[in-house]
């Protein structure tokens, strides 16, 4: 481990969305602070600040993580992918659509977090069960939707081939 000066702050080094990223952090910054203002990827909500609310769900190192229960210092030597990585995935823009058409969204807080966890739940389960939607969501808050627009919409995506 490597030695701080009084003041110093400790430099990461990761991959987010499949670039490099780098910046010195006060040890005590969260994961979601790095990633919203150091790298401006505002997708990242923050919601509750007790991983609670799903609002912060990004992939870290391919498992589903809350940013916010997170120190930047851990992220240092790994790969993140926030909803701004998740763009380009076509699967993702098929559950996007499928959200617009049930409803499953209104004022969009907890959007990003919700499809995170879609994506990251739909590649390892391409044809879920509704049970297994409802258990998924059930890592998120929304206070908008009633949650069964989104059911149905990773219902229909699912089968969509997403």
């Amino acid at each position: 481990m490597m030695k701080l000066k009084p003041g110093e702050r400790p430099r990461i080094s990761c991959t987010v969305n499949g670039k490099a990223a780098s910046g010195r952090v006060e040890s005590r910054m969260l994961l979601s602070d790095f990633l919203r203002h150091e790298l401006h990827l505002y997708g990242t909500h923050v919601g509750c600040e007790h991983g609670v609310c799903g609002a912060c769900t990004v992939l870290f190192d391919g498992r589903l993580a809350r940013a916010c229960t997170m120190l930047a210092v851990q992220a240092d030597g790994a790969e993140i992918t926030t909803i701004e990585g998740l763009g380009d995935d076509p699967r993702l823009e098929n559950l996007r659509q499928a959200f617009s058409r049930h409803g499953a969204l209104q004022c969009g807080f907890c959007t990003p977090g919700v499809l995170a966890s879609c994506a990251h739940f739909l590649a390892a389960n391409p044809s879920p069960t509704e049970a297994q939607v409802r258990e998924m969501l059930t890592g998120h808050l929304c206070r908008c939707t009633g949650y069964e627009g989104m059911v149905q919409a990773i219902l229909e995506a699912s089968t969509a081939g997403t």
